[in-house]
């Protein structure tokens, strides 16, 4: 190590000061505006020296520095991460990022014990990933406390390129993923997804430079079995699904504007936000007696006011699996069509050319035809049936409509063009029998086989 005298250039406008130095016979220097701020610098790099310290011959500095250069903690990495995923990512996505990103906080904290509870830590999580990147607000008076400590109490992300320690890390992160906040085993497609999003956050790490190599590439993981294919119990037949119907017309008001809202579901194997955002352009065709079409443009998904750019609980995109502007045509049944034209001479259309709006011209809420769903549900089965998976939640109808489809014959590049699917998915996830076709099934067998 060798440190020559500061050099002092007078220009035309600024006076500049050069700090040099010499590590293993190479030369540095490092201008200054000021003469104060070059003495500093020079002074720090000599007692650096005189301690002994190591210095790097790739930056000419202590290697003690470069180290405190790159103590960019967890959280602050998360936030960053989230900020740079937000605008492009739809709302139940940024959701899904901050869950998964939640749970990991809580595996990289430096200190397990704090003044503030779980609960409290995860609610200043979930602000910080929703809220402040959104909005750039300051933190409600409850959580600052919290976020402060946040931002000093989570390991640097160095730490996950250490030798030994950052697997350690790893399998601590992946570990909390694969349980629920109260210890329980989570389920196998919850952990999954939020591998995933760990995956990209860690990636993203290493493309700005942050780590040297994605860590959850280096850990071997034993990934979880996900169901991928749709229980056969919980898929209704014709006759059931006209109970039904048929019970959540009796139901009350409010049930005789949801029999289409669920007969769209049925018929058509619309998600539930495509059907909330159904509007009357959208219906190309509706004769007496004979096959409609319905053309999607849209849908109106629900992620919670806290994901969305609006506020609002719901924000209009582009239909799920396909590109802006893109539409999907999907068949309307001569039942549904019938269903679709009594529900709108009663009822009429609301802001927007709406199909289905709440009484006094709202959206229709998931609380509002889930309420009605459950009800009109255990109205309309067996108690045997009641009591089974059978129909379990309003998304079952869509599967109800794929898989009658399917086994009516119908080509599964025309079923996966009708349901918003890709065949590969289409063919893995949907493709069984509707509730019933087992006895039919053994029934032909028995035929064929019988003396």
């Amino acid at each position: 190590m060798r440190f020559w005298k500061i050099q002092s250039y007078k220009g035309r406008r600024v006076t500049t000061h050069t700090v040099r130095w010499v590590v293993e016979g190479r030369e540095w220097k490092e201008p200054f505006r000021t003469l104060a701020h070059a003495e500093s610098f020079r002074a720090q790099l000599m007692t650096a020296a005189r301690q002994g310290e190591a210095f790097s011959i790739a930056t000419g500095r202590p290697v003690s520095w470069k180290r405190e250069e790159n103590t960019l903690t967890w959280f602050a990495f998360t936030l960053a991460y989230v900020a740079a995923k937000w605008p492009y990512a739809a709302p139940n996505h940024r959701r899904g990022i901050a869950e998964a990103l939640t749970d990991a906080t809580e595996a990289l904290l430096t200190k397990e014990n704090s003044a503030f509870d779980a609960d409290t830590r995860r609610a200043a999580l979930r602000w910080s990933y929703s809220d402040r990147v959104r909005d750039n607000a300051e933190p409600p008076a409850n959580l600052a406390p919290v976020i402060r400590w946040l931002e000093t109490n989570t390991v640097p992300m160095v730490a996950f390129d250490e030798p030994g320690k950052g697997a350690l890390l790893t399998r601590g992160v992946l570990d909390r993923i694969s349980r629920t906040k109260d210890g329980r085993t989570a389920a196998a497609n919850t952990a999954n997804r939020k591998r995933m999003c760990l995956n990209n956050a860690m990636q993203y790490a290493v493309e700005i430079g942050v780590l040297s190599t994605n860590p959850l590439k280096t850990v071997n993981w034993t990934k979880p079995r996900t169901l991928t294919t749709i229980d056969p119990r919980v898929v209704i037949n014709i006759h059931q699904a006209r109970r039904f119907l048929t019970a959540v017309e009796q139901h009350s008001e409010r049930g005789r504007r949801m029999k289409a809202f669920f007969g769209c579901m049925y018929f058509a194997a619309l998600r539930p936000e495509e059907v909330v955002d159904l509007r009357a352009e959208h219906l190309i065709s509706l004769p007496e007696n004979a096959w409609g079409e319905i053309r999607l443009t849209n849908a109106e998904p629900r992620a919670g006011s806290r994901w969305t750019n609006s506020g609002n609980v719901r924000e209009r995109r582009e239909l799920k699996h396909r590109a802006a502007g893109e539409t999907r045509p999907v068949p309307i049944h001569p039942e549904l069509g019938a269903m679709l034209r009594d529900h709108i001479r009663q009822f009429g259309t609301g802001p927007e050319g709406r199909i289905f709006i709440g009484p006094r011209g709202g959206l229709m809420t998931d609380r509002a035809y889930l309420k009605v769903f459950h009800e009109a549900r255990a109205k309309a089965f067996t108690e045997a049936e009641a009591k089974s998976p059978l129909m379990d939640v309003p998304y079952a109808l869509r599967h109800a409509a794929v898989s009658t489809w399917l086994n009516a014959g119908v080509p599964a590049p025309q079923v996966a063009e009708w349901a918003g699917h890709s065949v590969n998915v289409l063919l893995r996830v949907y493709a069984k029998c509707i509730h019933g076709q087992q006895g039919e099934a053994m029934r032909r067998i028995w035929d064929a086989t019988k003396l």
